[in-house]
């Protein structure tokens, strides 16, 4: 039992009743002796770890953070971005659409479109062309090297109306004649030619008796005249290309006209026309009627041939122009007309009409030669040159520019 001292006396015993003053032992901590509000106790385990404090309420108003919200002493907190500097984000520009970025997409898609377009209009136009068998699997002895192509221009009526037939001049025979014959001619290099073989020419038509050569696609079509040809010149014949009186003249409207300078003026009632001397825009009736136009000029059949390289030289010239290539509603009339307008071999194809077509340009720019076949007679009908004539199919066959001794 602990002794407490008083101010006045010893108070052995227990406590007395009531309120009592009891004065703290303060003579010193008494080793292994544990105290507690001023009274001494026997020590305990317990008492040497320091109790936790006991967890606090959070301030009224505060989020209280629930232990799953807590970050897990497993999982580091995700790496925090180093902030940039005031400078850093004031010099990175911003990023701001383009007006001009913006129209250059949209030009473009609109260039897509028309290209497009074009490409489906040219397929269907190409769909439009009617193709015969005119270029025969076996060509026998007759050779060739480059590209030679066969252009007819006949006198099919079989598409006009009679009002069409009394506009262009064209009379109502019935049938088909070669009207115009040409050759041309792509050789392996040099300049393309364009060679006039007069409709009248007396050559041997295979399985019949000698007559004009136009006779031969009057009793055979176009395979009968591209046998007689390559029979009578030895040159191997690889495509057909023909058009007929309205497809001719539909064309040459299609393109807008086409610019013919005449050195005289030409008047023939047969062919329906009456134009001046001069340059001059002419329309499909009158193109037409100038192709066909013979009985005014005293060298009748020679004459018109010349007249249609020329003719078809400037309808090449304004088809090949930036006005008609690059102008789709031009473009689009020229395609389809063309559609309606042309016979081909079926053996043609796209690329050889292209080609035809590159040959023909240059042609009518200067860039070929133009001629008709050397003539020893002439008269109602004419005849070839036999040695003059031969040198020039010699040159088809070997793939070589025509001969500047035959050019005129």
């Amino acid at each position: 039992m602990s002794e407490h001292r008083q101010d006045d006396q010893w108070a052995p015993g227990p406590p007395q009743a009531g309120p009592m003053k009891v004065t703290t032992y303060t003579s010193g901590n008494v080793p292994g002796v544990s105290y507690r509000g001023g009274y001494a106790h026997s020590p305990r385990e317990e008492d040497d770890v320091e109790p936790a404090a006991a967890p606090q309420p959070p301030p009224r108003g505060s989020t209280r953070v629930m232990p799953a919200d807590r970050p897990s002493a497993a999982t580091p907190p995700p790496p925090s971005r180093p902030p940039q500097s005031r400078r850093t984000r004031e010099a990175r520009p911003k990023r701001r659409r383009s007006g001009f970025g913006r129209f250059v997409r949209w030009l473009l898609a609109v260039v897509l479109i028309i290209v497009v377009a074009l490409v489906g209009l040219v397929w269907f136009a190409w769909s439009k062309i009617e193709k015969v068998d005119a270029i025969p699997d076996d060509h026998g002895s007759a050779t060739s090297a480059g590209q030679v192509f066969l252009v007819v221009g006949s006198d099919q009526r079989d598409d006009l109306t009679a009002e069409e037939q009394s506009e262009l001049g064209t009379g109502t025979a019935e049938g088909r004649r070669a009207d115009t014959i040409m050759l041309v001619h792509v050789p392996t290099s040099g300049r393309p030619a364009l060679i006039s073989i007069p409709r009248d020419s007396v050559v041997n038509i295979p399985g019949r008796e000698s007559g004009r050569i136009n006779g031969a696609y009057a009793f055979g079509g176009p395979a009968l005249l591209v046998e007689t040809i390559e029979a009578n010149t030895g040159v191997a014949i690889d495509d057909y290309v023909e058009i007929g009186f309205g497809g001719f003249a539909r064309i040459v409207d299609a393109l807008g006209g086409v610019e013919m300078c005449l050195d005289e003026a030409v008047q023939d009632e047969k062919a329906h026309i009456d134009l001046p001397a001069g340059c001059q825009e002419l329309g499909g009736t009158d193109a037409l009627g100038y192709a066909r136009a013979r009985s005014f000029d005293p060298r009748s059949d020679l004459g018109r041939v010349e007249r249609q390289r020329e003719l078809i030289g400037s309808i090449a010239d304004e088809a090949l122009s930036p006005g008609t290539l690059l102008n789709p509603f031009s473009f689009a009339r020229t395609a389809l007309a063309g559609g309606n307008a042309l016979v081909i071999d079926e053996g043609t194809g796209p690329l050889d009409m292209f080609g035809f077509v590159r040959a023909m340009g240059s042609i009518s720019s200067g860039s070929g030669d133009t001629l008709t076949v050397p003539l020893a007679r002439v008269g109602n009908t004419v005849d070839w040159d036999e040695a003059a004539a031969g040198e020039l199919w010699s040159a088809l066959q070997n793939g070589s520019p025509v001969p500047s001794s035959l050019l005129e």
